[in-house]
């Protein structure tokens, strides 16, 4: 049940040789370790650390939480992701706080890196980004800077309850007994409509519908990781273009992808893949830690060959997702979430593992970033990605942060049950890319000659097809464009094999999909 972070940096231009060594030494130097970096799991009788509660530690071994990692110099993406998705596949120890963190040098081009794993119970996407803008600096020359683990959690926004003394606590009863039977009866219309769209043909999409696919069935320990990164820029100006929003662009681009993705291995359900969406459900003034999030559920289009048809079905689903969540009273939002995972939540606990019913086929989230760039001890942060969690039933999750005018994407999926993950990175530029042609370049008839031609998103680049070490050391944005896609019929795996090798060392000059496997 963690989530990570791979944050990359360039070293500063005047460092030292032995620079990384004074970081290292000073993320260790630490002394005082502020909540909830020195919470750890309460040891209970019988059934030891797996009671939901925390006790404060009064000796946290930063020996063991700070790690000092490398790459056989020069590393490149390839062995950096490599490693990342080694150190996502352990788990933590209950027995210790629930976080770790990896510094990681021996990158190419003057670079290194950090990987942090924490539990989610502790931190989500967005009390993550709000802890990084706290921790990290707008100045590049700030120096003597404290990691994460030294800045602790945020203020939480006061409530009237506490200013008012023992009138605002009797209001504020009142207000909680108002409250209740208004998110009551909100939750029984939102458990009806659930049930009517079930069995309608109605945009809303209801939860446990997600049609049988290879993201299904039972998960191991271990993980993969691949990455994306895209010019924000372009991203809103598809979306101004497509007049939809910038969440509706990214769910179009996982859902293409998958698409391509799962054609490749010839198993493209005839009903759309569906994705379950967190939406934050904080107050904008609220800089505590701790996971505050709602839940929502939208088709992917996957079955869909049109781009643009496929497009409109996204919007519409989402869009009417997010309606039906707004009816609901805020005080009904959270309990919302429970009323759509509840079911498999029980399944878990009752011991169905896999067999248990999943509401949704993957999990995608948007988490607003850094709007500028951020520097830690006069190390500029290049480019963050976002590593996440999978449950029983969802062997993929994507996650998408933006951070000073990119979006960065983070694939995270289970080593058994999704081969060669890079090529869902590539699908997905790809699908940018043919997108862009249709709105931008094309319209109609662009749209018309990619739908009509299923092979032109599922051939792979040579990005994946030379995965044996590509050259993906490039971080700037601008040589992060997506690859395009080739047009072409669907050949036999031997044929398609055998002119992909024909063409590789062509196609290798024209790839720059960011992808680590």
């Amino acid at each position: 049940m963690h989530v990570g972070g791979l944050l990359e940096f360039t070293l500063p231009k005047d460092a030292p040789a032995d620079y990384l060594k004074q970081v290292f030494e000073q993320m260790r130097s630490v002394r005082t370790i502020p909540p909830p970096w020195n919470l750890r799991p309460v040891q209970a009788p019988v059934v030891g650390p797996r009671l939901p509660l925390m006790s404060e530690s009064r000796d946290v071994d930063l020996d063991y939480h700070v790690r000092h990692s490398a790459l056989p110099h020069p590393g490149g993406q390839r062995e950096l992701g490599i490693l990342v998705s080694r150190l996502h596949s352990n788990q933590l120890d209950l027995h210790r706080p629930l976080w770790e963190v990896h510094l990681i040098e021996g990158l190419q081009g003057n670079r290194f890196a950090m990987y942090t794993k924490t539990h989610h119970s502790i931190i989500d996407g967005v009390s993550s980004m709000r802890l990084i803008m706290r921790a990290l600096s707008t100045d590049p020359n700030q120096r003597d800077m404290a990691p994460f683990w030294g800045v602790g959690a945020g203020a939480r926004p006061t409530s009237s309850t506490h200013e008012n003394g023992s009138a605002g606590v009797l209001g504020g009863s009142l207000g909680a007994l108002r409250e209740g039977a208004s998110s009551v009866g909100g939750l029984s219309r939102a458990a009806f409509d659930l049930v009517r769209a079930a069995v309608d043909t109605s945009p809303l999409q209801a939860p446990y519908r997600a049609p049988e696919s290879a993201l299904d069935g039972q998960i191991e320990g271990q993980r993969r990781f691949a990455t994306q990164q895209y010019d924000l820029k372009r991203i809103r100006a598809l979306a101004k273009k497509a007049d939809c929003t910038l969440n509706e662009i990214v769910l179009y681009l996982c859902g293409s992808a998958l698409r391509s993705y799962l054609a490749e291995h010839a198993r493209v359900p005839s009903r759309s893949l569906t994705t379950g969406i967190p939406v934050n459900l904080r107050e904008a003034e609220d800089q505590s830690m701790g996971t505050v999030v709602g839940m929502i559920v939208a088709e992917l289009g996957t079955n869909i060959a049109d781009p643009i048809e496929r497009l409109q079905a996204i919007k519409r689903s989402s869009g009417e997702a997010k309606r039906h969540l707004r009816t609901l009273p805020a005080a009904a939002r959270t309990s919302y979430t429970l009323l759509i995972n509840g079911p498999y939540i029980l399944g878990l606990i009752a011991g169905l593992g896999s067999r248990a019913p999943i509401p949704f086929n993957l999990g995608i989230s948007n988490v607003p970033g850094p709007p500028e760039p951020l520097y830690f001890n006069g190390s500029r942060l290049e480019a963050l990605f976002p590593l996440s969690l999978l449950l029983q039933g969802n062997a993929l999750n994507i996650t998408c942060v933006s951070y000073a005018g990119t979006l960065n994407f983070g694939f995270t999926g289970a080593r058994e049950t999704l081969p060669h993950l890079q090529h869902l990175a590539i699908f997905m530029g790809e699908a940018f890319e043919e997108l862009d042609r249709v709105l931008l370049g094309g319209g109609k008839a662009a749209a018309r000659k990619a739908a009509a031609s299923p092979g032109a998103s599922n051939k792979r680049t040579a990005a994946a097809a030379a995965s044996s070490k590509p050259d993906l050391s490039s971080r700037t944005s601008s040589q992060r464009k997506a690859p395009s896609a080739a047009s072409s019929k669907r050949k036999t795996p031997a044929a398609a094999s055998a002119k992909r090798k024909a063409s590789s060392a062509a196609a290798r000059k024209r790839a720059s999909s960011t992808a680590k496997s």
